[in-house]
């Protein structure tokens, strides 16, 4: 399929990769996005199914994360950038850096879990619930995951195939 992930980009020279947490997209780092751009070529990234991103038909998975990353970089022609993960996007760049050492510059991360097992149920267990009743929804009135048709390369959206 061909998967379409959404970025704001600004600013030029060494990129910097913004990564949002779950149920988030780019826009969290809307003021990030602007005060960096003056040092920094910039990329607010919508996760598969978050913001702008299309869904595809892969799992939600850190791993599957981590791939459309490392295919988005590839199509942007990125060797290498500095990257800012906070919460789930945290977790997303920490994976990605032990893939893929030689992509990542360095590595800004905030409230991150690598390992969730400290999590506890009672926490847990709503935020699985609800996610669970936004899939049953979606589906019901949506009919299953959207798909996007092909976008130009203008830095919009990065299509690739998984």
């Amino acid at each position: 399929m061909n998967l379409l992930l959404h970025d704001q980009e600004a600013g030029s020279g060494e990129p910097l990769l913004l990564l949002h947490g779950n149920g988030e997209d780019g826009t969290y780092f809307k003021h990030q996005l602007a005060y960096f751009s003056s040092s920094y070529h910039v990329f607010a990234i919508d996760t598969r199914g978050h913001g702008q991103s299309s869904r595809g038909s892969c799992p939600f998975t850190m791993d599957q994360f981590v791939e459309d990353l490392k295919h988005w970089m590839a199509h942007r022609k990125i060797k290498s950038a500095i990257i800012l993960g906070f919460s789930d996007g945290a977790n997303v760049a920490m994976k990605f850096a032990l893939r893929y050492p030689t992509h990542v510059r360095a590595l800004i991360l905030n409230g991150g879990n690598y390992d969730a097992t400290g999590v506890k149920r009672s926490v847990q267990f709503p935020i699985e619930v609800g996610y669970r009743l936004c899939c049953f929804f979606f589906t019901l009135f949506i009919g299953g995951p959207t798909k996007h048709g092909n976008a130009r390369f203008d830095g919009e959206r990065a299509p690739f195939n998984t």
